[in-house]
């Protein structure tokens, strides 16, 4: 596949310098359906089916077919991340046990239905947002068509639902999620949620101290208007009737009638395509989505972790097109909290009869972005050749840098983008999780003994938009340069400010900056030059090559002696320790400073494997990233163990479904985290391009991969018997 001036072979790594683009492959890559035989319990034993920016968890319960259908962006007056609702589908005299099958089709992004005489087939438009589902019988069926919605009234959100707004512990008393307003006209359902002009959004600019400059704010949700609207041919509507689900109460809209054949849409938006255009068009552009990238073994011990990856590239692809990036705690695809596999999560629910935890619920909110875990969902899509996936969540800091950028000039009088951790839709810092500043405290920073002082996030995603213009520089990247210059002005500006607030130098004795007070993630807290920070920093500056002296300002990566040999420090000192993060090793990613074909290796080896913080908080749990740095480093035994364990199959039916980990199932970050390491196992690249193939993948697992690499080049190899090719 691609033409070579020189390889270097040593021991399991092979090193190709001067690749050129290539061709796809002469036989397109076809991924294998998933299949189940026999139907589901509940919602937790869901199939997800998706495209464009919609969700669907679909399942066969007591023989009705169910599905939940979510859009990314539909965000209520309490920034609640909103179901559209939910449908059933029942067939009368259609046996609840017998022939029966659900088959995800990757290839086509559809699922296949077979019950008893019905098939069905649904799935979801690439190109609008509309869903569509195709019935088809031998003979007439009786059929009954219902919408089922638990916002069909009021509800009062509990104090132990809270974690699905944005108010968090702040939930002031007697917080309603308003109904939705549901009407049949011609036979056709129409449904909307129109939030009102009061908002969350109106209690965090004031809890912020920000309201003279309300006017200038960004607010997404102030007066949204979501709506669907769903068109039935061949059924009747026949009234309502109230029940019950996964303990939550609904009222259903009924259309029923008797059917052999037809089709009906649910529209989220505008859309125009027929059923039959859309079928071809998104069944294409799927099967193109997998041509881009894609692994393959016959390994028994690796085939769950490949096959697991797979999937969960087929659940980011669902948000192709979204305005709103998939979220961490659960994407597009959360089911029923009652089956949610972490009791914990759903405090004081035993007894507690009047807590109702409605299909809305996820923990960690709906318009809240934890840009810790939300970064691991995006940046496995550079080698994975979806960069044009980045884009939801990038313009989403596109909208929130006018905002961000007013932060630091309202509070502290410079330039700059201030983007903290825990960030709301709008920009700002979550409410609650800014706490509330004592008389004399700087009210620019959050009073929280996790996130006070972490804003450097940002620059990830600034740095995925710098590599996207080596990944895919046939498309234009420019529009983002706003939004790195702020965020690096904002650290060159932010940290010399502290220092004249401090005393009479600007900077350190070899004039560089002091990154004080700062963070090591939510994990070294107070801290003097923490490693993440410069590492970002040096990071960013060196890829982005336009502020030669910011980066001459940047100071050295802290680094400190265990045991004789040299590691890397979190930073240079600390005042307590929060979290269970270890910065320490952000240096090797997502930074690449140290690594494999990098100087400094044996000091990242020495922090993998000495550094007792790091060796005390080693997991394959959650956004846990130990499975990344084992394989960056060409820890070969311990990539293969923590990557087996990320993305060994999570505890629900769908074995892409991880449980919540620190967040809500399904664990989204987990998905990202897992398939960056599997991506580092097989392939790496070094600073003058040089690609190093299966650094850290083992030598009895035979596979074959096409990932992506920089200068718009795709890579295709394999190890055959521990023996390294190129597939021609």
């Amino acid at each position: 596949m691609v033409r070579i001036k020189h390889i270097a072979i040593l021991g399991f790594l092979v090193i190709l310098e001067f690749l050129v683009p290539s061709a796809a492959s002469a036989a397109d890559y076809k991924p294998k359906d998933y299949v189940w035989t026999t139907q589901s319990r509940n919602s937790s034993e869901s199939m997800p089916c998706g495209g464009h920016d919609i969700g669907m968890n679909v399942w066969v319960e007591d023989g009705d077919v169910l599905f939940y259908v979510s859009q990314s962006g539909w965000f209520d007056e309490n920034n609640t991340l909103l179901k559209a609702g939910r449908w059933r589908i029942h067939f009368d005299d259609q046996p609840a046990v017998g022939t029966f099958e659900q088959r995800l089709c990757l290839d086509d992004g559809a699922i296949y239905i077979t019950l008893g005489d019905m098939k069905i087939r649904l799935w979801a438009d690439v190109a609008d947002p509309v869903v569509f589902c195709d019935i088809s019988s031998k003979k007439k069926v009786k059929t009954t068509l219902s919408y089922e919605s638990w916002r069909y009234k009021d509800r009062n959100i509990t104090k132990a639902e809270c974690q699905q707004t944005s108010y968090k512990w702040t939930l002031p008393d007697g917080t309603v999620t308003f109904a939705d307003s549901i009407e049949v006209l011609n036979n056709n359902l129409h449904f909307y949620h129109q939030n009102r002009n009061e908002t969350v959004f109106d209690y965090t600019v004031k809890r912020e101290f920000l309201e003279e400059v309300k006017d200038q704010l960004y607010n997404p949700i102030g007066g949204l208007r979501m709506e669907g609207t769903m068109k039935i041919n061949g059924l009747l509507y026949k009234g309502t009737h109230d029940g019950e689900y996964a303990g939550t109460d609904y009222r259903a809209w009924d259309f029923c009638g008797e059917t052999k054949k037809g089709v009906f849409s649910i529209c989220l938006g505008k859309a125009t395509c027929s059923a039959s255009i859309s079928k071809k068009r998104s069944a294409q552009w799927w099967h193109q989505y997998w041509q881009r990238s894609w692994i393959q073994t016959d390994n028994q011990e690796a085939a769950e972790m490949v096959r697991n990856y797979e999937l969960f590239r087929y659940m980011l692809g669902c948000n192709a097109h979204g305005q709103w990036p998939t979220k961490f705690n659960g994407g597009l695809f959360t089911f029923d909290p009652l089956h949610v596999a972490s009791p914990p999560a759903l405090p004081n629910r035993e007894g507690a009869t009047e807590e109702i935890y409605t299909p809305d619920y996820r923990k960690w909110g709906g318009g809240t972005m934890t840009a810790q875990n939300q970064r691991l969902v995006y940046w496995p899509m550079l080698k994975s050749g979806d960069a044009d996936l980045l884009k939801p969540q990038l313009d989403t800091y596109l909208r929130m840098l006018p905002t961000a950028k007013l932060w630091a000039q309202h509070f502290w009088g410079h330039g700059g983008a201030c983007f903290p951790e825990q960030i709301e839709n709008s920009g700002l810092p979550n409410p609650a999780e800014y706490g509330k500043p004592k008389p004399g405290q700087d009210r620019g920073v959050g009073r929280n003994a996790w996130l006070e002082y972490e804003w450097d996030t940002a620059l990830e995603f600034c740095m995925m938009a710098l590599q996207a213009r080596e990944y895919a520089p046939e498309t234009s990247w420019d529009k983002y340069e706003p939004l790195i210059a702020e965020c690096l002005k904002f650290f060159d500006e932010h940290y010399q400010y502290e220092a004249n607030k401090r005393g009479a130098k600007t900077f350190d004795a070899n004039g560089r900056l002091v990154i004080y007070p700062g963070s090591g993630c939510e994990t070294y807290k107070m801290a003097y030059n923490p490693s993440c920070t410069i590492a970002a920093l040096k990071a960013v500056l060196e890829k982005w090559g336009k502020d030669s002296a910011m980066l001459s300002r940047i100071p050295e990566i802290p680094t400190r002696v265990i045991g004789g040999d040299t590691c890397v420090a979190p930073a240079i000192v600390w005042e307590r320790i929060q979290n269970v993060e270890t910065p320490q090793l952000y240096p090797v990613f997502p930074w690449r400073i140290f690594g494999l074909g990098l100087p400094g290796l044996q000091t990242a080896v020495n922090t993998y494997t000495k550094d007792p913080h790091a060796l005390e908080m080693r997991s394959s749990k959650g956004w846990k990233q130990d499975n990344i740095w084992a394989a960056c480093l060409g820890l070969t035994d311990e990539a293969r163990r923590l990557n087996l364990e990320k993305l060994g199959s999570g505890p629900y039916r769908f074995p892409a479904f991880w449980d919540p980990g620190f967040d809500w199932a399904p664990d989204h970050n987990r998905g990202g985290a897992g398939m960056i390491g599997v991506q580092e196992m097989l392939l790496q690249e070094t600073p003058k391009g040089e690609l190093l193939l299966f650094p850290a993948w083992p030598k009895e697992w035979n596979a074959k991969f096409r990932l992506h690499a920089t200068g718009g080049r795709i890579v295709e190899a394999k190890i055959n018997n521990g023996k390294i090719s190129l597939t021609k």
